[in-house]
């Protein structure tokens, strides 16, 4: 019998309330209030904020639009290899201020100069602006470090959560066939792959757990606003050969998008590549950000991606 974590009931049960609240009494969701939600849940939910011995900020020079990025060294005096990660937030929501703790847990546990763009958000900036950014910040992140001065093993690893997983998995697919990025792991956490919602999970998952299957249709339809198909531009049905990286994805059960990341670490090791599967059956999208409610939850991912990056 599937059963949500007891840790997360009256945390659900007073959100569940507190939207149906608000729609009785007219609200209507728009950028702001998207924003407003992830930003205030995270500050909520993840206060615990440890110290990391260098943090910078800089761009990534790219034609059209210069990305700011964060850097986040653990050990400055160490060479160290690097991993570029995108916060998730449907597309429209999210940012490196809303992630610093984040960022900063996954520096000291990986060991690993974390850089974190900037990217552009829907509705201001549509698809594809979002996986131009994040693959513009995978081609200058070398640049951005070297005007830095600082020390780096120049080896690279990728990673996103719900949307910022449809990102990396977005510039592995690009990768591909680039000789000149090399991607050697990526972490994905319910990582959104298939922008058509036609697996059961959405079905399953549709209302109380925290994102909803609705919220997910008004995210693509927020994020693609030129009538693209949906489907091509979903990572899930792009190819995959031997020339992905080593992939570790984390899903959890009362997740809309449980079953699309389990299908794409499927297809990866299908394509003769490594990856890793870390499933919570009683865990809801988003449980990064509720931190404090789910400690020994998160604490397992970021040890779980540090054995994983460094194995």
């Amino acid at each position: 019998m599937r059963q949500v974590s007891p840790k997360l009931v009256p945390f659900l049960d007073q959100f569940n309330k507190t939207i149906a609240e608000l729609i009785a009494n007219g609200f209507k969701p728009n950028a702001i209030n998207a924003r407003e939600a992830l930003a205030n849940m995270t500050k909520t939910h993840v206060t615990d904020i440890p110290k990391v011995a260098l943090i910078q900020d800089d761009l990534i020079y790219a034609e059209g639009y210069n990305v700011p990025v964060r850097i986040f060294n653990p050990a400055p005096e160490e060479e160290l290899p690097v991993l570029v990660y995108y916060h998730g937030g449907g597309h429209m929501a999210g940012s490196v201020t809303v992630y610093d703790p984040l960022y900063r847990k996954m520096a000291l546990a990986t060991k690993h100069i974390v850089v974190a763009p900037e990217y552009r958000l829907a509705p201001e900036h549509p698809y594809p602006a979002g996986v131009e950014d994040s693959y513009a910040t995978l081609r200058g992140v070398w640049d951005a470090l070297d005007r830095r001065g600082m020390k780096y093993k120049r080896e690279l690893s990728i990673g996103g959560d719900s949307a910022g997983g449809a990102l990396a998995t977005a510039v592995a697919h690009l990768a591909q066939f680039d000789v000149n990025v090399t991607i050697k792991k990526q972490l994905l956490v319910y990582p959104c792959v298939d922008y058509t919602m036609d697996t059961p999970s959405y079905t399953e998952n549709a209302v109380g757990y925290l994102l909803h299957t609705a919220k997910c249709a008004w995210y693509f339809d927020n994020y693609f606003k030129k009538g693209e198909c949906r489907k091509a531009a979903s990572t899930l049905f792009k190819d995959f050969t031997r020339h992905l990286p080593e992939t570790f994805v984390v899903t959890a059960e009362f997740c809309p998008l449980r079953d699309e990341g389990k299908l794409y670490y499927e297809k990866v090791k299908e394509a003769g590549v490594r990856a890793e599967h870390l499933y919570f059956n009683d865990m809801t999208h988003t449980f990064l950000n509720l931190e404090d409610l789910v400690k020994e939850e998160c604490q397992l991912v970021y040890s779980r991606m540090n054995e994983f990056l460094n194995s």
